[in-house]
C-alpha cells in the first residue's frame, strides 16, 4: 500500500475519535462505534448512555455470559463487539467489572501457546484496553496499571496473519498513535479484500467510496 492510502486509512480511524460523542469522553475508538458482526451471537445490545435502571440485563451474569460467547470460538470481530458491550455494562457495576477482568486474566495466563491460546490473550488484552478507554479516572477500574496492548501483540505474533486482530490493534494504538499503528493499519487493509465483514467495518467508518478507492489502489500496486 502506498503512503497516500495508508494516510487515508489513518485519517479515517482518527475520524472515529473526532465524530463520536459520549457523555464524558471524546469518543474512545474501542467503545464509541459498534462493530458490525452480522447475525453472530453476542451480548444484548447496549447503548453508550446505558444505566442499570434503564435495562433489565442482570449484571451478575456478565462474566458468565461473556465467557460463554468467547469460548464458542467466534471470529475476532465478534470478540471485539462482545467485549465492547461487556465494557459498557461493566462500568455500571465495579464488582461485575472486576469479576470479568479477573476471569479473563486467569484464562489468558493459563492458556497454551497455540492458536486457541492466542485468542484468550487477545480477549484479555482487548478488555483491558477497553476498560482503560471507557471507565472514568475517578471510578474503580480493575484495569488501571495493566498493559493490554502487549497481550494483543503477543496474540497476533502467535496467530500470524490475522487482519481482524490487526484492525483491533490499530484501534488500540490510535490514541495516541503507537509506533506500530501504521503497520497494523496496513495489515488490516490488506485483509479487507477477502474479509467482507472487516471491509464493511472499515467502510462504515471511512465511507464506502474511500474504502473502495483504497482497496483499488492496493490491488493495482500488486
Amino acid at each position: 500500500m502506498n503512503s497516500r492510502a495508508s494516510s487515508l486509512v489513518s485519517a479515517g480511524l482518527m475520524a472515529i475519535v473526532l465524530t463520536c460523542t459520549a457523555p464524558l469522553f471524546a469518543g474512545p475508538p474501542l467503545i464509541c462505534h459498534a462493530i458490525e458482526i452480522g447475525n453472530a451471537q453476542t451480548l444484548p445490545w447496549v447503548d453508550l448512555n446505558y444505566r442499570t435502571e434503564n435495562n433489565s440485563y442482570n449484571l451478575q451474569n456478565l462474566a458468565k455470559d461473556t465467557l460463554a460467547i468467547l469460548d464458542s470460538n467466534p471470529a475476532v470481530l465478534v470478540r471485539m463487539e462482545t467485549l465492547r458491550r461487556a465494557t459498557l455494562y461493566a462500568r455500571q457495576d465495579p464488582q461485575a467489572a472486576k469479576e470479568l477482568l479477573t476471569r479473563l486474566r486467569a484464562r489468558a495466563t493459563e492458556a497454551r501457546e497455540d492458536a486457541p491460546g492466542a485468542l484468550a490473550w487477545f480477549d484479555f488484552g482487548y478488555l483491558v484496553e477497553s476498560y482503560k478507554q471507557w471507565i472514568g479516572k475517578n471510578e474503580p477500574n480493575p484495569a488501571a496499571g495493566v498493559e493490554g496492548y502487549g497481550w494483543v501483540k503477543r496474540a497476533i505474533q502467535q496467530r500470524g496473519d490475522d487482519p481482524e486482530m490487526e484492525f483491533a490493534a490499530a484501534l488500540i494504538t490510535l490514541t495516541p498513535p503507537n509506533s506500530d499503528h501504521r503497520d497494523h493499519v496496513q495489515k488490516a487493509m490488506a485483509g479487507a479484500k477477502t474479509d467482507a465483514l472487516l471491509a464493511q467495518n472499515l467502510a462504515s467508518r471511512f465511507g464506502s467510496e474511500t474504502i473502495s478507492g483504497i482497496l483499488t489502489a492496493q490491488s493495482s500496486e500488486r
